[in-house]
């Protein structure tokens, strides 16, 4: 609409006319999305972008709907023809224009007034397992995924079957996961030349991208694939996740600490243009010695795949062969194309800074460091971590949500607060600085001063001190993103089991109540939620290890941890120097302290602790029995 209709003078005549104009980001201000998204649905029966809302003075709608021409056509009004007769019936029918708004702005209201938490009601791990029976009838068994065209990553999927398969041993559970990992790994949905994910998959095989591509995409990518080889070793996972890293630093990294929003789908006008090649380029520019079997085994040929061109990709017939040997026998091929691809026009690139998709970044960073053992991953992590506590704060303590040209702006919500403190809980577990803890229960706490509804429970998506809107929403479903209420049940939940604090136990309880009979009749819409559930469902495996404080290395300790694998494990490092800090945050540890003047593990199931071992064998049998 803003090349066919805001462009065009006739078109912005009748609304510099007629109209106050308001263009929103919605990823600046996602509360007026989420609020005026909600409208168009009640008002139309269907939703989408771009979003069209005709409102009175009073910000009440009384017209919505999504994409519109510039003339009518096939049914559809066009602008020319509908903003007019929009003034109109403003001018002329000041009370049907009365009605409708305040039907609309009552039903918003009556909405939120009806909400009701399922108290008293108990989840048990049947409403995980009917969640990975629906999972397996959707399951696509040749292409991976759970749904028809168009296919989006969703990897909070794979996570929470991964999770599901180590706690279960649940084997297709697993297979489904890595082998929709796999395939969009092989499809062109993923960056064969440059790295990196596209936002999603226009067909079934993840061949056909939307060229776009997103920070937190790869953020959540990036976490998926570094759990998919913790849960098996195989370095293939290991490959796309530190070329997933390459592409954002290279790409979407921002001098200064933090990290762009994304690349735009098309340059020079043409979506897909600077990815794609056709036949005759790769002749051009490719070894001639080289260039058929280069077309063979990335999927390339004469006709092409996209509009004449080539996207490249990995075809079925190469699935067996390890990806890595593929890419090393044409690695100068690869190198030569991404030079080539340098010199062409670029996407455009989103250049603001959303504290959200910052903090997926940052966290999943900062996990991808930990298990792949890469100190410049957390060091990068941090660096992130520390840009938004020192650009996105206000004077006052308050989190914002946008920075672009040095200035941050717009009150921060509760999705921004949510992946902040699960951000700072993975920079704990990559460090095992407790102020990154300290950090996580502090976002916390504020989350729930600003966003918790403590009558209904649950978090609204804007503060308490936000602009007032038609409405005040609560967002759970998790789609492409996992949502702040469902990140907020997860990071609930881990402080709840790693600290052992009153509050943080009630609040988790309430917050699984709100939305329990959403999450029940419809689980694999809400597949973070689920991982909450998992940390309350199954026997949780906590571990603290006392430092004394003439011995400082306790390497040997964490490097078992490392090998050890558990999806439900809390690990708290006390040394002298952090003992008084831990002890505030987790009270049950000032009884975890070094024997016999030596580095002590202490090994627990759901809190129910074996006996403190100095030795590291004897931790290393601990953790074998808690995993078993």
């Amino acid at each position: 609409m803003e090349r066919e209709s805001f462009e065009d003078e006739a078109v912005a005549e009748i609304l510099n006319r007629e109209f106050v104009c308001i263009k929103v980001d919605r990823e600046e201000r996602p509360d007026i999305d989420q609020v005026y998204m909600s409208v168009c649905q009640a008002m139309t029966g269907q939703g989408g972008w771009p979003l069209t809302i005709v409102m009175d003075s009073a910000q009440r709608p009384f017209f919505a709907g999504t994409y519109f021409p510039k003339v009518s056509a096939y049914g559809r009004a066009g602008l020319l023809e509908l903003l007019p007769r929009l003034a109109q019936v403003f001018r002329s029918e000041p009370d049907n224009v009365e009605r409708v708004a305040s039907q609309i702005s009552a039903a918003l209201k009556r909405a939120e007034q009806e909400e009701k938490p399922a108290r008293g009601a108990v989840p048990d791990r049947s409403l995980l397992e009917s969640a990975v029976l629906i999972y397996k009838k959707n399951f696509d068994e040749r292409y991976g995924g759970f749904s028809d065209a168009p296919k989006f990553p969703s990897p909070h999927n794979m996570v929470f079957l991964l999770n599901h398969a180590a706690l279960t041993g649940d084997e297709d559970a697993r297979k489904m996961a890595l082998h929709t990992l796999r395939a969009m790994a092989y499809g062109g949905i993923w960056d064969v030349v440059g790295y990196g994910f596209s936002r999603y998959s226009t067909d079934r095989a993840w061949l056909v991208p939307h060229f776009e591509k997103m920070l937190y995409d790869n953020a959540l990518l990036l976490q998926a694939y570094t759990l998919a080889f913790q849960m098996t070793r195989d370095p293939f996972y290991q490959s796309i996740a530190e070329k997933i890293v390459i592409y954002v630093l290279r790409d979407l990294g921002a001098p200064d600490g933090g990290f762009y929003c994304a690349e735009d789908a098309d340059s020079e006008g043409e979506e897909g243009k600077f990815y794609v090649w056709r036949a005759a380029e790769l002749r051009e520019w490719l070894d001639a010695k080289d260039v058929d079997e280069f077309m063979k085994a990335f999927g390339a040929s004469e006709a092409g795949n996209f509009e004449g061109a080539n996207i490249l990709h990995t075809p079925h017939s190469f699935w067996d062969e390890p990806m890595e040997e593929r890419e090393k026998r044409f690695s100068s091929s690869l190198t030569r194309l991404f030079e080539i691809r340098e010199k062409r026009v670029r996407p455009h690139r989103d250049d603001k800074i959303l504290t959200s998709w910052n903090a997926l970044m940052i966290g999943a960073l900062a996990y991808a460091g930990r298990v792949f053992k890469r100190d410049d991953f957390i060091a990068r992590a941090q660096r992130a971590s520390d840009w938004i506590e020192t650009h996105m704060v206000r004077e006052d303590g308050r989190l914002l949500a946008r920075y672009r040209d040095g200035e941050a702006r717009y009150l921060a919500y509760q999705e921004d607060y949510a992946y902040l403190a699960w951000a700072k809980l993975q920079l704990y577990d990559a460090t095992y600085d407790p102020d990154h803890m300290a950090r996580a229960v502090a976002w916390t706490d504020e989350m729930v001063r600003l966003f918790w509804d403590d009558q209904r429970s649950g978090f609204f998506f804007y503060g308490s001190d936000g602009e007032s809107l038609l409405a005040r929403p609560k967002e759970v479903y998790d789609g492409a993103l996992p949502s702040g209420n469902s990140v907020a049940a997860y990071v609930l939940a881990r402080l709840r089991a790693m600290l052992g604090q009153e509050r943080h136990r009630e609040w988790c309880d309430r917050q699984i109540a709100a939305f329990y009979r959403d999450v029940k009749a419809h689980p694999v819409g809400y597949a973070q939620f689920l991982q909450a559930l998992q940390w309350l469902l199954y026997p949780t495996s906590e571990v603290v290890i006392a430092i004394p404080e003439k011995t400082q290395d306790a390497s040997p300790f964490l490097v078992a941890l490392t090998d050890h694998v558990h999806p439900l494990r809390s690990v708290l490092v006390v040394s002298e120097q952090t003992r008084s800090l831990i002890q505030s945050l987790a009270p049950y540890t000032i009884d975890h302290v070094p024997r016999e003047g030596k580095v002590t593990a202490y090994v627990c199931e759901s809190f129910a602790c074996k006996a403190p071992v100095t030795n590291v064998n004897d931790f290393v049998r601990q953790l074998s029995m808690s995993e078993s």
